[in-house]
């Protein structure tokens, strides 16, 4: 479906005003509701067990195998520098299935950014979309970033991606300052 790291997303629809909780393991969000396949769901940092789930998902979104590719951001994000790296899941009430997920992580003065964090992957299962899954999981990793002291939120995403444009908006994130530029290699 998308190029990038995004794969899916939802389209935001509003949850239930649960608050975010906190937990050892950082932030959580209690339950919402997801019809479809769950009733309900919940967000927590990815686990080990998880990878082969946010696999199989993002292989039915974007129909491309990227098996070493997860491998390697699950590893890095998930188990290296939790402080600075966040790789959350949205797992069903009944623990059997993964909905969706959202990967960052805070960056500091690279293009003379002060520090902030980074969103470069999302993904929602297409069976529970605009129930907010989602929202729910940007909801999660702004507090993750903001828990960790910073105060602004970034991602990339193609000009032509006009849905994900829609969800990214209607979270209230807008263009920054920055302007991308890129050329061929021979």
């Amino acid at each position: 479906m998308a190029s990038a790291a995004f794969s899916v997303f939802d389209r935001g629809q509003a949850a239930p005003s649960d608050a975010l909780g906190k937990s050892r393991d950082g932030p959580v969000v209690s339950q919402a509701t997801a019809p479809a396949r769950s009733a309900a769901f919940h967000v927590r940092r990815a686990e080990d067990a998880d990878l082969a789930k946010v696999i199989a998902l993002d292989m039915e979104v974007t129909g491309v195998a990227k098996d070493a590719y997860w491998a390697d951001l699950h590893e890095r994000y998930a188990t290296r520098r939790p402080g600075e790296r966040f790789f959350f899941v949205a797992e069903s009430a009944d623990k059997r299935q993964i909905l969706g997920f959202v990967i960052g992580e805070i960056r500091a003065w690279e293009f003379g950014s002060e520090p902030c964090g980074w969103v470069f992957g999302v993904s929602v299962d297409p069976e529970v979309r605009e129930h907010g899954v989602g929202e729910r999981l940007l909801e999660t990793i702004s507090a993750a970033f903001r828990d960790a002291g910073v105060g602004k939120m970034r991602t990339l995403i193609s000009h032509g991606n006009h849905l994900l444009m829609s969800f990214f908006r209607s979270q209230g994130m807008m263009a920054g300052p920055y302007l991308q530029l890129e050329r061929d290699l021979p």
